[in-house]
């Protein structure tokens, strides 16, 4: 609070005397210890002049003094008891000086009995409510917002006249009681102490209306209600704040002093009626100071920025930036409250100038081993006219890149140097990058104007570390193993190196590809045992050489693997027995010319294979005595016949063949012979036994399915082709009665003399189901002038036809048109055509039921009809001969 005190006495004496009048002015401070507060006294010398007066304080280190005359605590105070204050005014306009004393004491907090009472107006009780008189109206209470207590703190004693004759009980209601935000304000309700809960906020809630009340114990109202009002003291706890952080304005080139540029403003919540919310604004700093320091000020009042110096000039700063301070109580930098915004102000104009870097320094990190990743760009300012060939800047690295990781190509919308990384590099080789970067416009400066400092910049690149897959050094790893080693041996320790040599991390082991599944490698140590044998012959094995793979994972964010191949070179050991080769072989009956040259295979590689030396066995006896073994070289022998004759057959010869290996192996090894009849160049004639020996029960199988379907296809086409030839004879039998059909000349498909030449069967014109077989005609009965050439053929039994009718009235008819025909030929003899079923009516064509012999007739016509009918024109026309 501040406390007035006047002045009341005159002091009448010269300047020179200095006189003393002290006032005591006891200031009750109530409140805790460790509070932080301030207080104000204003002193006031009355009738002391009109003059100017200087005010100063005998204690400077904790209170202050105004020019008004109002006393500050300079700091946080903790009086342990009274403390006296010199205070000493100079009029400047008379030279006069004046002095008082201030003291000050500590009291304690106010007891509840001390608090003031709000008395209910009096009234009748018996008669109805009467109207407030406007002298009781309650005068508000001040509550000093932020108090920091303690709390409940009491503010007032609420009480009425009432109480002393029967029991009341108060309640106050209202916004911050019994109505949101409720909790603020509580009330005894038998001493009517009406105290505030918590601290208050005037930002948030400025003043606040209630209503006391009070009761019998039976709930009547004894009492109308009184308001109470409530306002909250504002205290200095807002800083200003400025509408926007950062404020963007511009002015010429040239501009004169007195030029505004723009207008920056803030807000202070606190109260702007007092001290605690009237701002003053203040240029703390100019960046670039160029021409000059002070080149802007601004009103600090208003807020607005003019310039105060000559010298803008675009071509050599284009932007000025300010940092600009608000400050609150009137600006006061020991008790005022500030915040700062920058003011950017560009200066806009024109040309022919190098491009010049914003900044000398760019800073960029980038992940280790990626490529086409923008580092950091690089800006230039260039005074030249944006977009042309002198404001077009062109960057080059000058330093710091030998290996040429990076390059900067430039953005053609902003003219900016994008640094960008082309080669893959590694944070465990270089952290940090330097780079030193020139630019400059894409046609040469003007003559006589160099390039400034401003057109090279450095540019740190940073090199972030991140998790790499391990890998296996070497890899492939080779080693030599001799084969057969047992399981669980140690082969060798397969281990991966991590590139993160900054991180701390593990690396697990795990098996990849493993074909045979001969391998086991420990997840930790990487150390591969075996968990079976290893062998060369296996045939998971190329060329001794047998691969399998390992993966190796770290346990990093996010974890990464590798693989490497493990080629284990096997060895050999003589672990395999020879056998012979060829198994199966064939030799003639007689030792000559015959022999059979005979090897042996083995698993095993040289020294452990050939040369072989082989023998018969001697079980069975009879091996020995036929066969007899001859070794031709280190790796063949010959195998002869002992005796002079075997019979043929195929035999199991056991021969024992023993390798050359470091403790040889031997084996019992089975040759098939087989022994036929040769011809005289040696080669077997026995083709049965020779296929027996040569092909396995499935091949003779399958060859003997091939020629059953063969000849089932024979079979079909047999068939087949026996219908089509009787339905080409039907359809020839089938010819209109009418027709002469001996006047025709019939294809018999045969190049014979002529119809003597066939034997005929004449049962196959009767109906084969009516005759006997004891009546039926013998074989080979034919006319006497018939030349007989072979035997008759014997015709099987066909089947009846249902339908024979067609065919007998065919013969009959061609019977009659016979004897009616001159021209027959002088005997009888039959066509046959193909049997077209039983049940024929036609009889017998003989020529002794014919009515004619034609004996005589001519056959020389024959010679009209073509050669080849000449042959039977020469047998049967002509002379006698």
């Amino acid at each position: 609070m501040c406390l007035l005190a006047g002045c009341l006495a005159r002091i009448l004496d010269p300047p020179t005397h200095t006189h003393t009048l002290t006032f005591f002015f006891f200031l009750f401070l109530a409140i805790a210890r460790y509070f932080s507060f301030f207080f104000c006294l204003a002193v006031d010398f009355a009738n002391c002049g009109r003059g100017q007066l200087k005010f100063e304080s005998g204690s400077t280190s904790d209170f202050r003094i105004d020019a008004s005359g109002v006393v500050y605590a300079a700091r946080d105070l903790e009086l342990t008891g009274p403390a006296s204050l010199t205070v000493q005014v100079n009029d400047i306009a008379t030279k006069r000086q004046w002095t008082t004393q201030v003291k000050t004491q500590e009291v304690p907090p106010a007891k509840s009995q001390d608090l003031t009472e709000i008395m209910f107006p009096s009234r009748n009780a018996d008669s109805q409510l009467k109207r407030m008189k406007r002298d009781w109206v309650i005068p508000p209470i001040n509550v000093a917002e932020n108090s920091r207590g303690p709390f409940p703190q009491e503010l007032v004693r609420i009480r009425s006249d009432h109480d002393k004759n029967r029991s009341l009980r108060y309640s106050v209601t209202g916004p911050g009681a019994d109505q949101p935000p409720t909790g603020i304000f509580i009330i005894d309700p038998i001493s009517g102490e009406l105290s505030v809960n918590k601290p208050l906020d005037r930002e948030h809630i400025p003043n606040f209306h209630l209503r006391a009340h009070a009761v019998d114990l039976n709930g009547n109202q004894v009492e109308n209600p009184i308001d109470i009002i409530i306002n909250v003291i504002d205290m200095n706890d807002n800083r200003p704040e400025f509408t926007h952080q950062i404020w963007n304005g511009s002015v010429p080139e040239g501009s004169k002093p007195g030029t505004f540029v723009m207008t920056v403003t803030s807000v202070d919540k606190d109260d702007p009626k007092t001290f605690n919310g009237m701002l003053r604004y203040k240029i703390l700093s100019q960046n670039p100071e160029s021409p000059s320091s002070n080149m802007f000020t601004i009103n600090n009042k208003t807020g607005g920025i003019i310039t105060v110096a000559a010298g803008l000039d675009r071509e050599k700063v284009s932007q000025y930036t300010l940092i600009i301070q608000a400050t609150d109580m009137e600006g006061n930098p020991m008790y005022g409250l500030s915040n700062t915004a920058t003011a950017v102000i560009k200066v806009t104009d024109i040309n022919d100038n190098p491009p010049e870097f914003t900044a000398e320094t760019f800073f960029g990190s980038v992940p280790e081993n990626r490529v086409n990743v923008i580092v950091a760009n690089l800006t230039v300012t260039d005074k030249d006219q944006p977009n042309t060939l002198a404001w077009n800047a062109v960057y080059k690295i000058t330093g710091g890149d030998p290996t040429g990781s990076f390059s900067v190509p430039t953005d053609p919308t902003t003219n900016e140097g994008l640094v960008t990384v082309v080669k893959p590099i590694d944070y465990e080789t270089s952290r940090t990058y330097v780079l030193t970067v020139e630019a400059r416009n894409e046609v040469p400066l003007a003559r006589g104007i160099h390039s400034p400092r401003q057109s090279t910049a450095t540019v740190s690149i940073q090199v972030i570390d991140v998790n790499e897959s391990p890998y296996f050094q070497p890899d492939p790893k080779l080693i030599k193993l001799e084969e057969g080693m047992l399981p669980e041996s140690t082969l060798t320790t397969f281990t991966a190196q991590d590139p993160d040599r900054f991180m701390q991390q593990s690396i697990r082991y795990s098996k990849l590809a493993d074909p045979a599944n001969w391998l086991r490698i420990d997840p930790n140590t990487g150390r591969i045992t075996t968990v079976a044998v290893l062998d060369r012959e296996s045939p998971f094995v190329k060329n001794s050489l047998y691969n399998a793979t390992f993966m190796a994972s770290d346990n990093g964010e996010p974890p990464a693997t590798g693989t490497g191949t493990l080629q284990i070179y096997l060895l050999d050991i003589n672990d395999n027995a020879p056998k012979v080769f060829p198994q199966e072989a064939e030799i003639c009956e007689k030792p000559e010319p015959n022999a059979v040259n005979i090897t042996a295979v083995d698993g095993d590689l040289n020294p452990n294979a050939g040369p072989f030396a082989f023998e018969l066995a001697h079980r069975p006896t009879d091996v020995r005595r036929n066969w007899t073994i001859t070794r031709i070289s280190g790796d063949y022998a010959q195998l002869r016949l002992k005796i002079g004759y075997l019979e043929s057959g195929i035999y199991d010869l056991p021969i024992i063949i023993t390798d050359s290996g470091n403790l040889p192996m031997s084996n019992t090894s089975y040759l098939r012979i087989k022994v036929c009849q040769c011809d005289p160049h040696g080669d077997c004639t026995d083709q049965q036994h020779i296929m027996a020996a040569g092909l396995g029960t499935g091949a003779i199988i399958s060859i003997l399915l091939c020629i059953i379907i063969l000849l089932i296809l024979v079979l079909m086409f047999v068939v087949w082709m026996k219908r089509r030839d009787k339905e080409r004879q039907a359809k020839q039998l089938l010819i209109d009665p009418e027709d002469d059909v001996r006047d025709n000349i019939l294809k018999y498909d045969e190049e014979g003399g002529g119809e003597e030449d066939q034997d005929y069967d004449l049962s196959q014109l009767q109906q084969p189901d009516t005759l006997e077989h004891d009546t039926i005609k013998p074989v080979g009965i034919r006319r006497m002038d018939e030349r007989p050439l072979h035997p008759e053929p014997q015709y099987p039994m066909r089947s009846a036809a249902p339908h024979p009718g067609d065919i007998g009235d065919f013969i009959n008819e061609g019977l009659k048109a016979a004897d009616n025909d001159p021209t027959a030929p002088p005997y009888d003899s039959l066509l046959v055509f193909d049997y077209e079923g039983s049940g024929s009516t036609a009889g017998s064509l003989s020529s002794l039921n014919s009515s004619s012999s034609g004996g005589d007739q001519d056959y020389d016509y024959l010679n009209d009809w073509g050669p080849r009918f000449r042959k039977l024109a020469d047998m049967y026309g002509g002379s006698d001969d």
